[in-house]
């Protein structure tokens, strides 16, 4: 797991991931904090092993640590978060190590992880895990500020799923 903790120490995912919560400081929603990325990763590899897949554990933890990072991006130039991301991962998991296969497993699954639709065929499982890992670590059901969530009623989680 050596890799995962070059990921983040990389100055790149360092400058994104402080801009982004800076950026998100007074947000009163959803906030994608390293607990948010911990817990899609968490939950995306219980899948994995639910489902008997063999995706490898360090490619899930990359991917989940990754996904979001292009928010800040997103925050300063407008760029759409998934295509930021996946642009700041390729550049990342080059330099920590991860060889060609595996970076565009991750850089795929980034690119789709907010399209359900999508995830599993451009992405393959680690971008269907990813998609609905992302979506069942909030805790929409909890939140003080879900009437005021611009989310549709049927993209927020509203109950524990086991």
């Amino acid at each position: 797991m050596r890799r995962l903790q070059k990921i983040i120490s990389h100055p790149l995912y360092v400058k994104n991931y402080e801009g982004l919560q800076e950026s998100e400081k007074n947000r009163v929603f959803c906030g994608h904090s390293f607990s948010h990325f911990l817990d899609t990763a968490r939950i995306c590899y219980i899948y994995n092993l639910e489902d008997k897949c063999g995706l490898d554990k360090e490619v899930i933890y990359a991917a989940a640590f990754l996904h979001d990072i292009g928010r800040y991006q997103e925050f300063c130039e407008g760029t759409p978060h998934d295509e930021a991301g996946a642009e700041i991962a390729h550049i990342i998991l080059k330099e920590c190590g991860f060889d060609r296969k595996e970076r565009e497993e991750i850089t795929e699954a980034i690119k789709y992880h907010r399209n359900e639709d999508k995830s599993e065929d451009s992405a393959g499982l680690l971008g269907k895990y990813l998609y609905r890992a992302d979506k069942q670590s909030r805790c929409c059901f909890m939140c003080e500020a879900r009437s005021e969530c611009k989310w549709d009623e049927d993209r927020k989680n509203m109950e524990i799923e086991v």
